[in-house]
């Protein structure tokens, strides 16, 4: 029999780096999965045609220019003008039967740069009022006998999202630091096997939950070790959301296919049928609950693997059990305050169409029934499971690395009578 290191025990080889070991085996083995997976699930470079509300006339993509508008008035309508670029003053309307809003816009970019074009927006709802200052986008196409013509695309929001994005930068990396820096390297990462990964993959017919796990377990991986380093405590906390994330992708399946949820209540997922019929809806529908786990999912777990090794350090005499129990209680506020926030984003969400529902005179059970409104409910409550369960598996990985022991049985070090554990 060996002796015990720094307690006079003897028995077996301490189990703690066996542990860390098979849980560092199973991330690698995980990751060589997740590598396999991407190459066979990567996207073919065949070319997808471009939908048909997504043409122009001529039947090729839109093109958009930038425009500021420099006059506004109301008045007849008709112009020859509308629409076509021009230099001077714009034709007059051949007679004045209806008016509408007038806007001569300077155009700023593209073939007639610097010249001007003439934009007639009648009355209505969901029509843009535009004013003297603007800065728009303008679609530009050839009609038929081959004269350009623009019409309005919509608000110029380049340079406001680009501060509004550089004081979030700012923000988290004077706060953060560096931790904050390598976050915002994985978002920029998670936004790149998304935009490279998963949307080709899933407009190349592949099948979505392998798609979602796949593509959501190179984003954890990156996000994780990137945000929080590689240590045995990220580590406890990217095995727990990855184990997370495969039940809130059996959970999903399984409730989609109970509650007969079809997507088409939305109108993006009504024109992805149409126009993109060898894309599964329901797939779509899977993918987007995988996914939109993984963010509530890494907050929790990450949490509960700090707070385990937190109070396995704070309290050496503390055994398993004992730290199980105080990371458990830091778990349960975490999860209560969480499925708030989960629950009430979703419906946050869904406000417009709740709205509408509330003046359409129905029951609340055919409300609540509904395809759109129940897609929320799905959603909200199979993140909610997932989430709850993460919680108890994530500390009690982290708990086994973060409390090592001798043949199963706690050895905690000597401690003066009369004192406890770490509450």
């Amino acid at each position: 029999m060996s002796h015990g290191h720094g307690h006079g025990h003897t028995g077996p080889v301490p189990i703690g780096p066996v542990a860390a070991r098979v849980v560092v085996g199973l991330l690698t083995a995980i990751g060589l999965a997740v590598l396999v997976g991407a190459v066979i699930l990567w996207p073919s470079k065949h070319s997808v045609d471009i939908p048909l509300p997504f043409q122009t006339a001529s039947g090729g993509a839109v093109v958009t220019e930038a425009g500021t508008v420099t006059s506004q008035d109301l008045g007849p309508c008709g112009s020859p003008s509308a629409g076509r670029a021009f230099t001077g003053p714009p034709q007059a309307p051949a007679d004045a039967s209806y008016q509408c809003q007038r806007s001569i816009v300077d155009i700023e970019s593209g073939p007639n740069e610097g010249t001007h074009t003439l934009l007639e927006i009648g009355p209505g709802p969901g029509q843009p009022d535009l004013r003297v200052g603007d800065h728009i986008r303008l679609v530009r196409q050839t009609d038929q006998s081959g004269t350009t013509t623009y019409s309005f695309e919509d608000y110029s929001r380049g340079l406001p999202l680009l501060l509004i994005v550089a004081a979030f930068v700012v923000v988290v990396i004077v706060v953060a630091r560096w931790r904050g820096l390598r976050a915002l390297l994985g978002l920029l990462v998670a936004f790149g096997v998304l935009v490279g990964f998963m949307l080709p993959a899933l407009l190349d017919g592949k099948p979505a939950i392998p798609v979602a796990l796949v593509g959501g377990s190179v984003i954890l991986y990156a996000v994780l070790y990137l945000a929080h380093g590689v240590s045995l405590r990220t580590s406890s906390a990217l095995l727990g959301t990855l184990a997370s994330m495969a039940l809130a992708a059996v959970l999903s399946w399984v409730a989609i296919e109970m509650t007969h949820l079809t997507g088409l209540s939305e109108e993006q997922n009504t024109n992805v049928q149409t126009y993109l019929g060898h894309v599964s809806i329901t797939g779509l529908l899977l993918a987007g609950f995988i996914i939109g786990s993984l963010g509530v999912l890494n907050d929790v777990t990450i949490t509960q693997a700090s707070s385990a090794f937190e109070l396995a350090h704070l309290d050496p005499g503390a055994n398993r059990r004992e730290v199980f129990g105080a990371a458990m209680r830091v778990g349960r506020d975490h999860i209560a305050s969480t499925v708030y926030t989960l629950v009430l984003a979703y419906a946050g969400g869904a406000l417009p169409l709740l709205l509408l529902f509330s003046v359409a005179g129905r029951s609340i059970s055919d409300v609540l029934t509904g395809d759109a409104v129940a897609i929320e409910i799905v959603r909200s409550s199979v993140g909610g499971i997932a989430l709850a369960l993460s919680v108890p598996l994530t500390t009690a990985i982290a708990v086994i690395l973060a409390r090592p022991t001798r043949s199963g049985t706690p050895v905690p070090p000597a401690r003066p009578a009369g004192r406890h554990a770490a509450r």
